[in-house]
C-alpha cells in the first residue's frame, strides 16, 4: 500500500502543481452554482409556488417564498455535488492521459511496481482530490444559505452527505480510470471532458427536472449511476426543506415534488410505480464500481499482452 499512497501523492502533486486547472476547476464550479442558482432556481422556485396556490387555503406568501427558495436551493446544492464528483475525477484522471502521452506511464510499467498498484496510484488520487472538492462545494453552498438566512443542515445529514460524496467520487473515479485506458492524446480527452462536463447536467435531472423530461430519455436516466447518485443527495439536502415548504398540505404535495424534481426515482412494474429505496442505489452505484475496476483488470491484462 505504500506504493499506491506514494503514486497517489505525486498524481495529487501533479494536479495542485497545475496552477490553472485547480483554479479553473473552483471557477467552473463557482459558475456554475452561481448560474444555476440565479436562473433554474428562479424557474422552479416559481413552478413550486404555484402548486402551492392550486392547493389553496390560507397561506403566508412570504413565509412559502422564502422555504421555497431554500428547497430549491439546496435542491440545486445537491446537484452540483453531483456535477462536481464526475468533472473533478475526469480532471484529475487526466493525469494518467498526459502520462500515458509524455511516456512516462511506459517508464512505471518498466519499474519494479505491479500494475494494479499504478492503477490503484490514479484512482486513489481521483477519489481523494473529487472528495475535497466536493466538501469544498458542500461548504461554500452551505455559507451561502447562512447568508441568505436560511440555517445549516443537521450533524446527521452532514456525515449522511460525506458518506454518499466519498462512493459517488470513488465510483466515477474508477469510471474515469476505465475511460482513460482508451484514451492516447490530451486532444482526445479534452473532447471527452468536455461532452461529459455538458452531459452530466441533464444525464442527473440537473438542468431539466424528471418531470420535464420525455418518457423515453427518463427511462435511459433511470439504468446510469448518475441520476441515482444525484438522488440521493437531493434526498439528504431536500428532506428537511421539503417539510417546511409544503407544512400544511396533504402528503401526496411534498411526494410529487420529490418524483418531479428527481428526489425520489420511480420504476413501473407489471403497471404500478415503484419507488427504487436507498439501499438499491447504494448497491447499483457499487456495482458500477466493481464493473468498471473488473474492467480495468482485464483491458489492462490486455494491454499487458500485446505490449509484450
Amino acid at each position: 500500500m505504500r506504493v499506491v499512497f506514494c503514486l497517489s501523492k505525486r498524481n495529487i502533486w501533479m494536479y495542485l502543481r497545475d496552477y490553472m486547472s485547480v483554479f479553473f476547476s473552483i471557477l467552473s464550479m463557482l459558475i456554475v452554482l452561481a448560474l444555476m442558482v440565479i436562473f433554474l432556481g428562479n424557474m422552479n422556485s416559481e413552478n413550486v409556488m404555484n402548486a402551492l396556490a392550486q392547493f389553496g387555503g390560507i397561506r403566508d406568501t412570504a413565509a412559502d417564498q422564502k422555504n421555497v427558495t431554500y428547497l430549491i436551493q439546496m435542491w440545486t446544492l445537491a446537484g452540483i455535488l453531483e456535477v462536481n464528483a464526475v468533472t473533478i475525477t475526469l480532471t484529475v484522471m487526466g493525469i494518467m492521459v498526459q502520462d500515458e502521452i509524455k511516456g512516462r506511464l511506459a517508464s512505471f510499467y518498466m519499474a519494479p511496481i505491479k500494475r494494479i498498484q499504478i492503477a490503484l496510484g490514479y484512482i486513489l488520487a481521483a477519489w481523494i482530490v473529487g472528495i475535497i472538492m466536493c466538501i469544498l462545494t458542500l461548504v461554500v453552498g452551505e455559507i451561502y444559505m447562512v447568508f441568505c438566512g436560511h440555517s445549516l443542515l443537521c450533524k446527521t445529514d452532514w456525515i449522511k452527505l460525506l458518506l454518499m460524496i466519498t462512493l459517488n467520487t470513488g465510483v466515477y473515479a474508477a469510471l474515469s480510470y476505465l475511460l482513460a485506458l482508451f484514451v492516447r492524446s490530451e486532444s482526445a480527452w479534452s473532447s471527452i471532458f468536455t461532452i461529459i462536463g455538458t452531459l452530466v447536467g441533464f444525464l442527473g435531472a440537473i438542468y431539466l427536472p424528471m418531470s420535464m423530461l420525455p418518457e423515453g430519455v427518463a427511462k435511459v436516466l433511470k439504468c446510469l449511476p448518475i441520476l441515482h447518485g444525484a438522488a440521493m443527495m437531493r434526498m439528504v439536502c431536500t428532506n428537511e426543506a421539503i417539510a417546511e415548504a409544503f407544512d400544511g398540505l396533504p402528503a401526496i404535495a411534498g411526494e410529487t415534488f420529490r418524483e418531479q424534481m428527481g428526489v425520489s426515482i420511480f420504476i413501473e412494474r407489471e403497471g404500478t410505480s415503484t419507488q427504487i429505496s436507498l439501499q438499491s442505489q447504494l448497491l447499483f452505484l457499487i456495482i458500477c464500481a466493481i464493473i468498471a475496476i473488473v474492467v480495468s483488470a482485464l483491458v489492462s491484462k490486455h494491454r499487458k499482452l500485446c505490449d509484450r
